[in-house]
């Protein structure tokens, strides 16, 4: 056939207008029917549920204690409403020896040198057994100030002691007639490097169940100790303590904790904390954000009025970034509104500085004048403004002091996991599990949407949604034989890689469900997404752009600080996914199998604690103990595994040497995620199986079936 453009346009023609005519129009509408598989709606936001259940469990205990501290100063009550802090601090920090409770200072000369108006000196003391003080003391001009001198304490921030704004103003100080002590925080850019990161060794602490701030606040305290063995320094008035960020946060604890600070001036490092870092999801370290803070209702506010009488110098930056001017202003006019109801008003005065997230020298002339009033007793002296140029930056090698550095928080608190182990008891293991859990009873069955049952061969499918507490909504898939005459035995699965993990691709839970097998009636599994996995991951928020920024750390420290740490609320997730289980007429509750892989396994272990009904427990490349993460140098688990105070009541192979059900272990992990070694896994049950390697499915069936078929 000769084609010819002519022909090409009536082929064009003619079946552009076949395709309009009546008589080829489909009766069935294929794009009018919905498509309903994939998941159950939820009610709510999953990629932000997480989130906003900490957000509204942070702001409603915050609330309550405002309600409290507001209480306690209209009606006069504000000195036991301040002993109250103070314990409720004391018993997040743990042991703190300072003052008369600590040992004898062993100090240690390291080095000295003049230098502009100011004589320096290095020493080297212990604030805990092998942990070390790197102090720098700048010493007045004798003839111009002649001594005794009173002090100022500035710990440092996340910093180092060298960086301008904790060398110069501890120079200004010295200038103006004050000895001023600087000293690095363990980790960041100081001295005290190695075992000592705000991120990945203070966050241990929590496992122990005290905070790490203990290892910054106690610093502070030995050097007033310190101070008190110069027979240069007058201390009859007390001490001054100033810091800027971190270092504030360190003179907030220092100040409530000892009398002996008579004047405190904390810098840029205070707003409503309802504000930051809850609502604006800003990853804070975890040494802010003790195991139960929030429990204990303890605002900023709180930790600043706690210090009452101590006169407070409270100072920010207008242009700070983090700490926005506007929230430094709300809570200056809280403070200030507690001085006044308490008597003090005069004792608390507010700076906002016209520069930003930084300790500068107006804030320094500024301190210096609530000294001369509250400690030298001069306040009518008159302290010049200095610049930036006045100052010559003294270089960082001649402030070092070169501490112990086999002591940091890391070491101390393995010391800390290791002790505790030996004071636990066995037989208390049932109710600290419930107990750390918060699940006093048993779990109700929680209520539920499903979609409608689709045939896979020869079993169904629904996803269902189970809502397990208010506005929590945890998505799970469930599986079962469409030919069984009874109840069938059934796997229970939680996975923190997500719960489709092991099913797709005729995955192991295909395989133990028998899918595809038409000779015999296979069992059910259902896999659920326990909060914050799978479906439910948290999205990703402004924060988390930062290199120190992440929504795991986020949900840790902040669920922590409500004492409702994240691990427990996906225990009691588990608890109420298998009470759901255990109700559907399709399964047998005496034959479910609890199983999961990494954290889920972990969760597993407890599930199976709390109802030793459960055939069984399967564990999958599970975290072995807790204490791993305590004891390690390095760990690769996320930070949803720091189970606050844990070690103070039980460990992982606890659960495993007291299982009361057959155990199968499939490939037991350390801190690193790495095979433990097998001399570890020693448990004296003979109900428990070890396989050392992974995904041995035969083996895994078979356990699973003697049990549930």
């Amino acid at each position: 056939m000769n084609v010819t453009p002519k022909t090409v346009l009536f082929f064009l023609i003619l079946f552009s207008s076949a395709g309009a005519s009546p008589a080829f129009q489909s009766d069935h509408q294929y794009s009018r029917i919905p498509f309903t598989l994939g998941p159950v709606s939820s009610g709510v936001d999953l990629r932000n549920m997480v989130r906003r259940q900490i957000v509204r469990q942070s702001c409603a205990l915050i609330e309550q204690g405002a309600i409290k501290r507001e209480q306690a100063f209209t009606q006069g009550e504000w000195q036991s409403w301040r002993r109250d802090v103070r314990l409720a601090v004391l018993s997040q920090m743990g042991e703190m020896p300072f003052a008369r409770s600590g040992a004898p200072l062993t100090v240690r000369q390291v080095s000295g040198f003049e230098w502009n108006h100011c004589r320096v000196e290095n020493v080297l003391f212990e604030s805990l057994p092998g942990w070390d003080v790197n102090a720098s003391i700048f010493l007045p001009d004798a003839k111009k100030f002649p001594p005794p001198w009173n002090a100022i304490v500035i710990p440092v921030g996340h910093s180092s002691k060298t960086r301008p704004h904790y060398q110069i103003p501890a120079q200004a100080f010295a200038r103006f007639g004050y000895v001023s002590v600087i000293f690095d925080p363990p980790g960041m850019a100081g001295e005290k490097q190695g075992g000592n990161d705000h991120f990945t060794d203070a966050v241990r602490c929590y496992l122990t169940g005290y905070s790490a701030n203990r290892y910054f606040v106690i610093d502070a305290l030995r050097v007033v100790d310190y101070l008190e063995t110069r027979d240069d320094i007058d201390m009859s008035n007390g001490v001054g303590m100033t810091g800027v960020s971190g270092g504030g946060t360190t003179t907030m604890h220092a100040t409530l904790l000892d009398d002996r600070i008579t004047a405190a001036g904390p810098s840029c490092c205070a707003v409503p904390i309802a504000y930051h870092p809850v609502l604006d999801g800003y990853s804070t370290c975890s040494e802010t954000l003790p195991p139960g803070r929030f429990k204990f209702g303890l605002d900023n506010v709180d930790l600043l009025c706690a210090a009452l009488p101590t006169p407070l110098l409270f100072m920010c930056g207008e242009k700070d970034e983090v700490f926005k001017i506007e929230w430094s202003r709300q809570i200056a006019a809280d403070i200030a509104s507690a001085y006044s109801g308490s008597g003090y008003k005069e004792r608390f005065q507010f700076y906002a500085d016209p520069g930003g997230h930084d300790y500068t020298l107006e804030m320094a002339r500024r301190f210096t004048k609530w000294m001369d009033k509250w400690v030298a007793q001069q306040p009518e002296r008159t302290i010049p403004s200095l610049l930036q140029t006045d100052f010559e930056l003294i270089p960082a090698e001649k402030l070092f002091c070169y501490p112990n550095l086999e002591g940091n928080i890391f070491s101390l608190n393995r010391e800390l996991a290791l002790r505790l182990k030996k004071k636990r008891k066995a037989e208390t293991l049932s109710e600290s599990v419930r107990h750390l859990a918060q699940l006093p009873q048993p779990a109700s069955i929680p209520s539920a949407r499903c979609s409608e049952p689709f045939q896979v061969w020869v079993h169904h499918v629904e996803e269902i949604m189970l809502n397990t507490e208010p506005r929590i909504e945890l998505p799970a898939t469930f599986m079962y034989p469409m030919t069984a005459d009874t109840a069938v035995g059934a796997v229970l699965f939680f996975d923190d890689r997500g719960r489709w993990s092991e099913l797709r691709s005729q995955g192991l839970l295909a395989e133990l469900a028998l899918f595809l097998d038409r000779s015999v009636t296979g069992s059910a599994v259902m896999s659920v997404d326990l909060r914050g996995w799978g479906d439910t991951t948290p999205a990703f928020l402004p924060y988390d752009i930062a290199s120190w920024g992440d929504r795991d750390r986020w949900i840790c420290y902040l669920s922590a600080a409500t004492g409702d740490h994240i691990f427990a609320q996906r225990i009691r997730d588990g608890a109420a996914a298998l009470a759901y289980l255990k109700a559907r007429k399709e399964i047998d509750g005496r034959r479910i199998v609890v199983g999961g892989y990494g954290l889920g396994a972990a969760v597993a272990l407890h599930i199976a604690r709390l109802d030793e009904d459960v055939a069984g427990v399967l564990a999958m490349n599970s975290l072995w103990s807790f204490e791993s993460l305590a004891v390690s140098e390095t760990y690769t688990w996320s930070l949803g595994a720091f189970f606050p105070n844990v070690l103070r009541y039980y460990d992982l192979p606890d659960l495993v040497r007291q299982s009361p059900q057959p155990l199968l272990m499939v490939n037991p992990l350390d801190a690193g995620k790495q095979p433990v070694d097998r001399t570890r896994l020693q448990v004296n049950n003979p109900k428990v199986e070890i396989l050392e390697k992974p995904f041995q499915n035969e083996e895994i069936s078979r356990f699973v079936h003697n049990l549930i078929r």
